[in-house]
């Protein structure tokens, strides 16, 4: 460690959301310069998973798509600080605020698929909630099993009462409403145990009755015999499903109920059964179990577990083994988790869409308030080995030096990232060749700087502690650990279980920009994104509001992102095979094709001038208007953005069954001298997204400087 009095020097490694996040907590003013930040990036761009680029025309390009959900709490308050400290012009700058920059998107939705084949959306506008994402909480305000509990049983309360006012008149409403006092354990017993003795269920004043009862007894478990709680769950489960069977059959709105419905009577069983609120480990109790699996196990129907919603989450995290669409696999831990915090603690709309590409939204503010900050970025390093000291008995085990290729040599001393377009700084998607020595040659060379396969450097560094540096943020994804952190998995049994046991997966995106917009395609619904569709892209979103932030000189008239998992290679190849990563983006471009050919049909009927031709002419080219030449048929598709997230550090981390265990966490002190960040790490919320990314970035903030208080990482549970 330094002299006292002296700063800290802290290197962070990455320039994804957790590196961002930990150099934003520790260059806070308030730390008053105590921690001198070095952030250390491969190739011209930060973003990691996020990172977006300005092609052609303007065009945003990104990794996949990137909607930002109401509960990203942590996250939300790194974006409101970052907008309120830059302090942009709104009269120079379209996104001054954050909320210009986030929009409310309440309107989600799943495709379902009818017994006949036929593909059909399913949407609903989800209300809006009290107050706005990252508003913080009170100070040690914790959701708990049993709080998710109680909201799961008012939820299946309100979802029988919209049932009934659609069927005829309700009941009047028990006296255990929210609000009422909660009636006495033994009144409890007493009128479910009439309720199940007495057949009253089979009526609709009973059914109902006994699903409001279920509150005060979830809030109050241990007052009441597990075995009467299993037994009210069971009751309402079959006496709904005979209430309801003929109108199932004809009414598919009822049916989506119902699969709710199914769905949660069989979580609040589950979550009984395995004493999920008892166990200390929450949610983590049922780790071992895949979601599917754990589901069908405590009761739910088939049909419900194949249903859109079920599916949904399993596409949005990409969540199959390998990439095979045949291997879906989910911790069913996670995949609570994930539910209740999405559904009840979302803030404002369910979903918030970035109004630019991810990298202008995110990255540049975060950039530029670093700068001004004092953060220094260290552009064109790729880490290649971290490498520890020898071991000894009268030292702790440490990082003794940092080893990177410096790809290319800033010919100005520093490399000036962002572009200006129509008054929003922007990452470009090629480097500027202008800022580098020897930039001409390196282009006409083809240097492809975030490739894992291009190996080229100009030279060696090594950084050395005490002499460079003092302490080391590791922000780089997992599947960059094994190649970079060599001597660690090597020496540390933890970490080598870590690298096997949690996997990644590689996945697969593109956009097209069409000459017709939504309804002249046949979609007959509002814009919105929907999951649950089709292999191999289940996952689109309208993403026609980006147009205007794009420079077109004739701009088309809508613009649509794909994205889904990507399978391995049917013949099996190294993946440090120099053809894997053109092979693989080859095999993403013959999956849009054909999709684009055989199933967008099911989105827009009138994309298709015969069964199985897509009307190519519909792409537009944003090299057409210069020259007026472009390819036709399906040559046209290289025209659009394409794109295979293969490199080791673009790979998608799985939440697999089992798997939790196996995490280390940013707080470990093994390493005297180095913590680390992402969303792969054990941060209180196990799976790849920013919210994930952003708590682990604080958390490993806090490892260093004690701030921000544990407390305050919203969603960080652990002791």
């Amino acid at each position: 460690m330094p002299d006292p009095g002296q700063p800290i020097r802290v290197i962070v490694i990455g320039g994804g959301c957790a590196a961002m996040t930990a150099a934003f907590e520790l260059s806070r003013p308030e730390h008053g310069g105590r921690y001198q930040v070095t952030l250390y990036q491969v190739g011209w761009r930060l973003g990691g998973k996020g990172a977006s680029g300005r092609g052609p025309s303007g065009r945003i390009e990104e990794h996949g798509l990137h909607l930002w959900m109401g509960w990203y709490e942590n996250a939300f308050q790194l974006m409101r600080e970052c907008y309120d400290e830059l302090g942009r012009d709104p009269r120079s700058c379209p996104l001054a605020g954050w909320r210009d920059a986030f929009v409310p998107a309440p309107l989600t939705g799943v495709m379902e698929r009818s017994p006949e084949g036929e593909w059909a959306p399913f949407l609903s506008a989800l209300p809006p909630t009290e107050g706005l994402p990252g508003d913080g909480s009170a100070r040690g305000q914790r959701f708990t099993v049993r709080d998710y509990m109680v909201r799961s049983a008012a939820l299946l309360r309100t979802l029988f009462e919209a049932i009934w006012r659609d069927g005829g008149p309700s009941p009047a409403r028990p006296a255990s409403a929210p609000g009422a006092q909660a009636p006495a354990a033994s009144l409890v017993v007493e009128t479910v145990t009439r309720l199940l003795s007495y057949g009253e269920l089979a009526s609709l004043a009973g059914l109902v009755q006994a699903v409001a009862l279920l509150e005060p007894m979830l809030g109050a478990l241990g007052s009441y015999p597990q075995s009467l709680v299993l037994r009210l769950l069971d009751a309402v489960g079959a006496s709904a499903r005979q209430l309801l069977e003929t109108r199932l059959a004809r009414d598919p709105s009822l049916r989506r109920v119902w699969q709710v419905i199914d769905l949660t009577l069989a979580t609040l069983r589950g979550e009984v059964r395995f004493s999920v609120m008892t166990d200390p480990r929450g949610f983590d109790a049922v780790d071992e179990y895949d979601c599917r699996e754990w589901l069908l196990l405590n009761g739910a129907s088939p049909s419900s577990v194949d249903s859109g919603f079920v599916r949904g989450l399993y596409d949005l995290g990409f969540s199959y083994e390998d990439g095979d669409p045949d291997r879906p696999s989910i911790s069913a831990a996670q995949g609570l988790r994930s539910m209740v915090r999405a559904f009840f603690t979302y803030r404002g709309s369910f979903f918030w869409r970035m109004q630019a590409g991810m990298g202008d939204v995110v990255f540049a503010p975060l950039y530029e308030v670093l700068r001004r900050r004092g953060v220094r970025f260290e552009f064109f390093h790729r880490l290649e080995n971290v490498r520890l000291a020898a071991a000894r008995p009268d030292e702790p085990p440490h990082v003794e030096a940092l080893e990177f290729d410096v790809q290319a040599e800033i010919a100005a001393g520093e490399y000036h990232p962002l572009v200006d377009l129509r008054g929003l700084p922007c990452w470009p998607a090629v480097p500027d060749w202008a800022q580098l020595v020897d930039g001409g040659r390196l282009a006409t060379e083809g240097r492809d700087f975030e490739s894992f396969w291009d190996r080229r450097s100009a030279r060696r560094r090594t950084l050395r502690v005490t002499r460079d540096f003092d302490l080391v943020v590791l922000g780089v994804g997992l599947g960059a650990v094994p190649y970079v952190c060599r001597e660690l998995v090597a020496r540390d049994a933890r970490w080598r279980a870590m690298v096997e046991h949690v996997k990644t997966v590689a996945t697969q995106a593109f956009q097209v920009w069409l000459g017709a917009d939504a309804r002249a395609l046949g979609w007959p619904e509002p814009t919105t994104a929907v999951s649950g569709f089709v292999e191999p892209f289940d996952t689109w979103a309208d993403m026609t509001h980006l147009l205007p932030r794009e420079d077109w000189h004739d701009a088309p008239r809508s613009l649509a992102y794909f994205c889904s998992v990507l399978a391995e290679p049917p013949v099996p190849l190294d993946r440090s095979d120099p053809r894997y990563p053109a092979l693989q983006r080859a095999a993403v471009r013959h999956n849009a094709v054909r999709f684009l050919e055989r199933d967008v049909v099911h989105l827009w009927p009138n994309a298709q001038v015969a069964p199985g031709e897509f009307r190519w002419d519909l792409l537009v080219d944003p090299r057409e208007a210069a020259d007026g030449a472009s390819p036709a048929g399906s040559a046209r598709f290289d025209t659009q953005f394409f794109v295979a997230n293969v490199n080791p550090s673009d790979r998608y981390t799985l939440s697999l069954p089992g798997t939790t265990a196996y995490r280390i966490s940013p707080l470990d002190g093994t390493y005297d001298n180095l913590t680390i960040a992402g969303d792969w790490t054990d941060c209180g919320f196990n799976a790849g997204c920013v919210e994930a990314a952003v708590m682990s970035g604080r958390l490993a903030a806090h490892a260093i400087a004690r701030s921000p208080a544990l407390e305050d990482i919203v969603g960080y549970d652990h002791p």
